[in-house]
């Protein structure tokens, strides 16, 4: 990495949203300008972050019984998880913080939000070494028939945030905490009092993203780093011939530096 980079340099323009607005509207901007987590402010003050894993998590949650996604407010949430620099600091201080946080955020001298840094903003300076077959996250197998409901428990209880999606010995498609996030808005939004039931009968096959395309163990990394950042994709499978091996994600690779 070039020594002379500045926080600065690499930062992207912030993208917040305030913790009086309701979850669809935070899920649709998340979904609109490509990011996850997205800064949480009161008064022009950050004050953490919402991704689309703790909308799914809120929204799967029994605490919020049937009451409708409209009414339930980004607050409800929001987490501490973020942390900050300076925009004169240097690059590398951002290696160890997006190994640890999801998102930096970026001061001015005033401490005036200015900036964010994502895993994706590092990737554009900054690429691993290696194979890319070194770099993946092991995902859980399901089948097509697993029901929402599991893979919402599996997410909360045993922090999965992606599936692949079986058939046999096939790998068919993928589900994301971002399909989960999606459905569980959906429904909390156009059903009430039968909310429940309509989630037990909504499957992985109803939400995966298929067919998966996967990419070559021997593709170079930062042939990988430059598709997702193109398709502003977070997550790519890689296969070693017809075996799905496990996913690079922007996490894995920024893990990797």
């Amino acid at each position: 990495m070039n020594q002379k980079l500045t926080v600065k340099d690499v930062m992207s323009k912030p993208v917040s949203i305030a913790k009086s607005a309701l979850i669809p509207e935070a899920l649709d901007k998340m979904l609109a300008e490509g990011v996850d987590p997205i800064v949480v402010t009161n008064d022009r003050v950050v004050v953490g972050t919402a991704s689309r894993r703790s909308i799914a998590e809120k929204m799967g949650s029994k605490k919020t019984g049937n009451i409708p996604a409209s009414q339930i407010r980004v607050a409800s949430v929001t987490r501490e998880d973020f942390t900050s620099v300076y925009q004169d600091q240097d690059v590398d201080l951002l290696v160890p913080l997006l190994q640890r946080y999801k998102i930096v955020v970026v001061w001015d001298e005033e401490h005036r939000l200015i900036g964010q840094v994502t895993t994706g903003d590092l990737l554009k300076v900054a690429k691993p070494e290696g194979s890319i077959d070194t770099m993946v996250e092991i995902a859980p197998r399901i089948s097509p028939d697993d029901r929402v409901v599991q893979l919402h428990r599996r997410m909360v209880g045993d922090g999965a945030t992606r599936f692949i999606v079986m058939e046999g010995n096939k790998a068919v498609g993928i589900v994301t905490e971002t399909d989960i996030a999606k459905i569980l808005v959906k429904l909390k939004s156009e059903i009430d009092k039968h909310f429940e039931n309509a989630l037990r009968n909504v499957t992985a096959a109803d939400i995966m993203s298929s067919p998966l395309i996967t990419t070559p163990a021997n593709t170079p990394v930062a042939k990988v780093v430059d598709l997702m950042l193109t398709k502003n994709i977070s997550t790519i499978p890689i296969a070693d011939g017809e075996k799905v091996i496990g996913l690079a994600t922007r996490k894995s690779l920024v893990d990797a530096l």
